[in-house]
């Protein structure tokens, strides 16, 4: 085998092993829903049934929140934040002043939503390159099954 063939063997045999611990990688076997990479949330959009709960986990090295948008709640739902804040405006503020609210790598939120609609979300830190998110929430339709 020539150098060039082995380097490019080795660095592919290297970036696929490491892949999972560098957060780029989601499987079947993760105890979360949503993986926060370093601009992205992972995956963008999800959908639940009202009264499920959806696990956030900070996949990645930088710190990251889970904040509302607040005017774009449905009506009657809660505000989400990761850090307990009561408000979009307070979330931000304690990230500003403390980085509150801050989920640093393998670091968990959780929130259950209750009421049907869309709920979009993002991370302070990052919110200006694009790190959004959306949960959806509606009924589930049972399907039918064809008699047999």
């Amino acid at each position: 085998m020539d150098r060039r063939r082995y380097l490019v063997a080795a660095g592919t045999a290297a970036a696929v092993s490491l892949g999972g611990c560098l957060g780029l990688t989601r499987d079947e076997n993760t105890d979360f829903d949503v993986g926060m990479r370093p601009t992205s949330f992972d995956p963008q959009t999800i959908t639940v049934a009202p009264g499920e709960e959806v696990v956030w986990e900070n996949t990645g090295t930088r710190d990251h929140t889970v904040t509302a948008y607040e005017e774009s709640l449905p009506d009657g739902a809660a505000f989400f934040a990761s850090g307990g804040y009561e408000s979009e405006a307070a979330a931000r503020e304690a990230w500003t002043n403390s980085t509150g609210g801050g989920l640093s790598n393998g670091d968990q939120f959780t929130h259950t939503f209750e009421i049907p609609g869309e709920y979009d979300y993002f991370c302070i830190p990052h919110e200006s390159g694009g790190m959004v998110g959306r949960v959806i929430v509606e009924e589930s339709t049972p399907t039918a099954t064809p008699n047999e």
